[in-house]
Parts: C-alpha cells; structure tokens; sequence
C-alpha cells in the first residue's frame, strides 16, 4: 500500500509539475521581481551607502549585515591603498574617541589606545602619507564652531573625511535640562552650513548618538537617558541638510551605529561606552562608505556604482539584441508564410493538397536564432543579477544548521525519487549520473552557506570536487578506450559542451577564463587524457585483446603520464613559465599571474590519473568476466564482496576522521592529491559491490547529474552574488523564502542552458570534417578578434 501511495504521488507531481511549465513559472517570477525591485530603486532611490549608513542587522555576534548590500572587510595593506595621501578627522566626545582608535587599528593594528583622554590625539602613517586626527570637542559650541569654520576659510588644511558628533557632556553637565536641549539646537544649527560647505569637496558624517545601558550608569551619569538621547538625535536629523540644495553637500548621518548600539550596549562596561567589537563595526562601515567606490572590492556591493559597460560587452549585447529582434521578424515571416500554405481542398476529388516546400533551411536559422533568443534574455538576467544595481547582495554567514539541515531535506527528496536501473554494471550512466548529481548539491550548499570557514566540511568538499576528476579520467579513458575514437568531431563536442557558457560569461560578465576554475581544469584534464591516448602507438582494447602486449604499453603511456604530473607538481617555476606563454596566459592568468591556476590544478593533479587507472583496472576484470554484475547479484563473490565491503566502509571512515580532525588547512591541502582517492575508491566499492544497491538510482539526483556543469557555473551570479562572494537577494526580509524562490529560477535556467547548449553544438560543430575544418577557422578568427578587443580594453584601463 505505502509503494502504491508512494508511486501515485510521484506520478501526481510529474503529471502536474513538468519542466516546462517550471520555466513559465521562472520567468514569471523574474519579470515581476525585476519589475517590483525597479519600481522600489526608483521610489527610494539607489545609493547603497544610505543603507550602509542607516540600516543593518546582525547575522551573528560580530557579523554585521547592512540591507541590500556586501560590506568588505577591509586588511591593512587595503586601508593603506585606499587613505594613501589623505587626512581624516574625528571631532566630538569620548565616543568619537573610541571610533577614532577603532578606525585607526583598522590602518595599524599595533596602535594602543593610551594618551590624554580629554585632550586631541594625532595619528599618523609616514609610509602611506595618512593622517587621522582626533580632536576633543565634547560640545556642540563655539569652539568647536570656530574649528569648523578655519576649515571652512582654508586657515587650516581641510580634511578629506571629517567624522563629528555629540551630545552626552551636554546631557550630563546641565543635568538634562529642557534648556540644554535648545541651546544644542541653536548651536547646531549655526555650525549646520559649516558642515554643508564642507561636505561639497570632503565626506562628511554626523554620528548620531548611541544608547546607553541605564542599569550601568554610575550616578555621575544617571542623566544620560535614552529618552533625552533620542530627543538630541531627532534635533540633529531635523536640523542638518535642512538648508542644503545641493545633494552633493550633505552631510551623511551615521545612524547605524545606533543599531550595532542597540545590540551590543548591554556588553558595555559602564553603559555609556561601547564594546571594542561594536566600535570595530562602526570603522568598518565608514571604511567601506569611504574605500568602496576607491578600490572597488568584489565583495564590498555598497557605495559602489555600476560599472560601465566594456567594448566587448557593448558588441555582445548588440549580437544578442540583433538576434532576438532577428528571431522575432523570421518566425513572424515563417508563421505567414506557414498560414499561406495551409492544406486546401480539392474542389473535384475533396481531398486536401499539401504544398511541396522544403522549409528545413528555415527551420534550421530559426532554431539558431530562438538559441540565441533564450540565451540574450538569461544572459540579461545574469547582468542584472551580478552587475546591474537591481537586485540586493548579502554576505554569507556560517552555522552549522544552514549547511546540514539543507543537506538533509535533498536527502529525503533523493530517497523519494529512487527508481531502478536500466543496466546494473558498475558505474553505469544513471549511477554516474546519480552521483554528479548529489555531490553537485552539497557543493552548492557548501557555497551559500559559506561552510569553506568550517575546515572538517572543506575538507570533504575537496573530495567531491576530486571526485568530479575521478569522473573525467574514468569517462573519456573508457570513450577511447572502448570505442577507438580519436576524431576532430568527437574532441570538438567535449570541447564546445565544457566550454560555451563559460566563454559567453567571459563576454558578459567582463570576467577572464581562469575565473571559473572548474571549466579550464576538466578542459586541461580532457585534453592531457585525449593526447595521453592519441599519440602513437594508439592503443585501444579492440588492439590489446589481440596481443596482451598492448596492455604494457598503454600501462607505459600511463606512467609517463605519471612521472610528467610528478614532475610539474615539484616545478611550480616550469609550470608557471608554461602557462605565462601568449595566449596561454589570456587564459590561465587571473590578478596578473597563474598562482590561482596552479593551485587548483595541484590541489587534484593526481585524481584524474586515478580515474585512467581505475577505467583500465574495470575494463580488463571486465573483459575477463571476473565481475557479476546481473541484477541483485554481488559483484564479487559473497566472501571476496563482503571482505572488500568492510574494508571500504572502514577506509571510508577512516578518511572522514582525519577529515574531520585536520587543524590546519594548507598542511590537509598537500595530503588531499595523494589520500582523497582512498574515499573515492571506497564510496564507489559501497556503492557497487551490494547487487542490490547497484540495480536502483535515484532520478532526482540524476536529473541534477545531467545538469550538473551548468549548475556549477550559474551558481557564480545568478544564486550566488558578487563573483560567489555573496548571495543573491531576491526577495528581502525572508532569507527562507528568498533562498526557496532563487534556486527556483537559478535551476531553470542552468536545465534551460544545458539544452541551448546541446542544440547549438549539433548546428556548430557538425560531423563533416570539411566543414568542421571550416567551422574550426571561423572560430579561430573569433577567438583572435576577442583577444585583439581584450588587449584594447585593457590598455584603455591601464
């Protein structure tokens, strides 16, 4: 009875839910999210920083979330780069001076908070030409009035940054009396215009005033309440900018301090002042309102303004423009012309006449021009997403249940979706499928639950991607192996399906090649196994089955193979010299150079070659029918199966608790490349040597296997955000329901780019090697003109 429920619910959700009519639902939901956060830009307007300034909340203790943008979190080396040559000032009461120490240690971590309380402190960094100064002025009044107004006159250099504010010696020295308060009023009103005229060629804040936390307060204070705070606030918010026209001389009011305040105060230890981790916040955020829109940090979203557009994504928006409007025009063309040709009848015999007309050069330009279509208006998406200021960004932020609870759910979902196996050999293709699909998963729960800081986690996620590899050995050596095909078709397919949506995100997204890693390592890795193969003596299994010598040579080719990985594993010099060669580098180089390149292939140079192997191992056991593989049958026999099968689950634990136990994270990366296939190998005899286990898959995790690529890869700006620094915010206020509605579309659209990709490489790269060879050149003088236009790009920046 439970099969039967089990087998009509899925029957149910399949009939009503197909792929289909997910898309419409995406697209919808596009259309109207775009249209809702548009109209929102456009009522309150885009300036990030007035968020930074104004609004936030806590991820966690220390973690800081403003709304609708990534705040960076700036090093030294950074703060230095950013405030090179400039003098910033810090005028007010205690407060001011706890941020101004705050701020300082962000440029110089060793400086101590020590000196004359009550009096000015100056700061000052001979090797990057900065200044910040602290000047004690704990009242609003002519003093501090007659320091605003020297820099107004230019008797005293003007800072480029001016911090100010105050109000609780007002508070605590008149008792909190109604008078105080007016007298605050008066004079911030006459130092208002002061700090107007400054604001046209410096930045200047106005830091509102923090609680307190009254319970704490030593009767010296007892005055300062948060009532009579809050009244001081409500003057200065009220009074400033309140006679300014022009929206480049405001004065920027610091009132998010007064959140992280709210939070934090009860930490305090007097109640007035705040603890070193709320000062540190508050740094930070004028840091990032100042240095974002200097440096421009992929994962500092706030303050910055969107950035123009290059020459090559100008011309590639004007292609897919061309293509869409093109589309449009021919299939109206061809529904006109399909309506004039309808079937008539004969008025003499009564039966229908069709016309002869050969509509398969038509129907071939409108299938490549509704590709390219579909894919102007994703890539649109994927601007808007990641570089357009219309959708908001937040940081990630760690805890253990938004990695695991996830995890959980895609289980159970998993289990749901099992169904039996067309064919029950090892490693078959719904089994490989099936477990593309659910490593696919966990790495992008890994990557917006930015579980990367949880070592135990990086450290079994390491093993998912190498695992990947271990697909990519395994897969193209059996291909060749099996099938002795070593043609231009067959290289150029793999190729084209790698490769076309990352070289598209290149040109749309204005971002190089090594940046989506992952693509360029399997691209490498085809190629090493394709040249490994090809080369003479071409040696296949239809030749080694005739001549068990061939089995010792292809064993040859792999050990050089071998010795050659070795080799450039211990010569990072060779390596990278290799890699710097034009064009090589336009490739392989990101940030100026092949570091990152490197890293990544080294960190899982030896997994493909352990995918060759373990191909050539199989294949041979195979071909001598060591192996069951009938249904529900071990694949060995029951003492052999159950021997290897104890063997793989205590190496499968074995490597997870030292996984899990690793301190350090570079010491665990140089043992990754030689241990991580002891668990591989032990998850697929697991997984393999039960016949029971090797009959059913689950097609949910298939499903996502055969998508799994273009999942890795949209993931970059369209789940995730700011060059996977962030998550993508689509729907604010409700991190359950936003992450519920983006993956929604973000999984449409990898499904949708995966077929656009099929269609478009059997149009692009056809079987005739004649027009191959044409096709190949055509793409030559694409790439050589794309590298031409990239060259001047970079020369105008520069």
């Amino acid at each position: 009875m439970a099969a039967l429920a089990y087998t009509l619910g899925k029957r149910e959700i399949n009939h009503y839910f197909s792929v289909r009519s997910a898309k419409a639902l995406a697209l919808g939901a596009v259309l109207l999210l775009a249209a809702c956060h548009a109209a929102f830009r456009r009522y309150r307007g885009d300036d990030t920083c007035e968020y930074l300034l104004s609004s936030g909340r806590f991820l966690g203790e220390k973690v800081w979330q403003p709304h609708s943008c990534m705040m960076h979190k700036y090093k030294n080396s950074e703060a230095k780069n950013c405030l090179l040559d400039k003098h910033i000032a810090f005028i007010g009461d205690s407060r001011i001076r706890q941020l101004f120490y705050s701020f300082v240690k962000l440029i110089n971590p060793q400086v101590k908070e020590e000196g004359n309380k009550h009096g000015n402190i100056l700061f000052e960094d001979k090797s990057a030409s900065i200044k910040v100064d602290f000047l004690w002025y704990p009242e609003i009044n002519g003093s501090m009035k007659q320091r605003i107004k020297s820099w107004t006159e230019g008797s005293i250099a003007k800072p480029h940054v001016i911090v100010a504010g105050a109000a609780t010696w007002s508070i605590k020295i008149h008792n909190g009396s109604n008078e105080a308060l007016t007298q605050y009023k008066i004079n911030i009103t006459s130092i208002a215009p002061l700090l107007e005229k400054l604001a046209e060629s410096s930045d200047v804040y106005w830091v509102l005033q923090d609680p307190v936390y009254e319970d704490m307060l030593s009767d010296s204070r007892k005055m300062i309440t948060n009532e009579k705070i809050d009244a001081y606030n409500e003057a200065a918010i009220s009074i400033l900018n309140s006679s300014s026209r022009n929206s480049k001389a405001k004065v920027k009011v610091f009132s998010v301090s007064k959140l992280i305040a709210q939070e934090t105060i009860i930490q305090s230890s007097d109640g007035l002042h705040l603890p070193e981790s709320s000062r540190e916040t508050s740094a930070m955020i004028l840091m990032n309102v100042y240095c974002n829109k200097i440096l421009k940090p992929i994962d500092g979203s706030c303050c910055q303004p969107q950035p123009p557009l290059t020459l090559i994504q100008k011309l590639a928006f004007c292609f897919f423009a061309l293509s869409i409007i093109g589309y449009l025009i021919l299939s109206f063309i061809y529904r006109n012309h399909h309506r004039k040709n309808k079937p008539c009848t004969d008025m003499e015999s009564g039966e229908e006449k069709k016309p002869v007309t050969n509509t398969s050069p038509v129907s071939t330009l409108e299938t490549l021009l509704y590709s390219f279509f579909k894919l102007g208006l994703i890539m649109a998406y994927f601007y808007l997403c990641d570089r357009a200021n219309l959708f908001m960004k937040e940081n990630k932020f760690y805890t253990h249940s938004s990695f695991f609870i996830p995890i959980i759910y895609i289980l159970v979902l998993g289990v749901f979706y099992t169904e039996n196996t067309k064919e029950t050999k090892m490693l078959n293709r719904e089994q490989t499928d099936e477990w593309k699909g659910w490593m696919q998963l966990v790495i992008l729960i890994y990557h917006i639950s930015g579980a990367s800081t949880f070592l135990p986690v990086y450290m079994h996620v390491r093993v998912l991607v190498a695992a990947y590899l271990f697909q990519t050995g395994y897969g193209h050596f059996s291909y060749f192996w099996i099938k002795g095909d070593f043609g231009l078709y067959r290289v150029c397919q793999v190729l084209f399906r790698l490769n076309f949506l990352v070289v598209v995100l290149c040109i749309v997204m204005d971002r190089p090649y090594q940046f989506y890693y992952f693509v360029p390592l399997v691209t490498v890795w085809f190629m090493i196994i394709y040249a490994t193969l090809a080369v003479w003596p071409q040696i296949v299994q239809k030749k080694a089955n005739g001549n068990c010598f061939w089995h010792f040579g292809l064993l040859l080719k792999l050990i050089s193979l071998l010795m050659c990985i070795y080799f450039l594993a211990n010569s990072q010099g060779v390596f990278e010299k290799i890699f710097s060669l034009w064009p090589l580098s336009t490739c392989f180089e990101l940030n100026g150079n092949v570091y990152e390149w490197w890293f990544r292939w080294k960190l899982d140079r030896y997994v493909v070659f352990h995918g060759m192997m373990f191909a050539f191992i199989y294949l041979a056991l195979q071909k001598r029918q060591v192996l069951s593989e009938g249904k529900g049958e071990p694949l060995f026999s029951n003492k052999i199966s159950n021997v290897l099968l104890f063997i793989s689950v205590v190496c499968f634990l074995t490597y997870s608790i030292w996984a899990s136990s690793c301190k350090n994270k570079t010491e665990c990366n140089e043992l990754h490349p030689s241990v991580s296939v002891v668990q591989i190998l032990a998850f697929i005899l697991i997984r393999n040597i039960p016949g029971y286990a090797r009959s059913v898959y689950s097609s949910f995790f298939a499903w996502f296997g055969r998508i799994s690529l273009e999942l890795f890869i949209c993931q970059y700006h369209i789940w995730l955000a700011a060059d996977t620094k962030g998550i993508l915010v689509l729907i604010p206020g409700n991190p359950m329901l936003n992450i519920i509605v983006s993956t929604f579309i973000f999984v449409c659209v990898a499904h949708e780019i995966s077929q656009i990709t099929n269609d478009l490489a059997q149009m692009v790269v056809p079987k005739d090697n004649a027009t191959l060879l044409r096709r190949l050149l055509c793409i030559a003088g694409f790439f050589s003109g794309l590298l031409f236009l990239a060259a001047i790009q970079d020369q105008s920046r520069h």
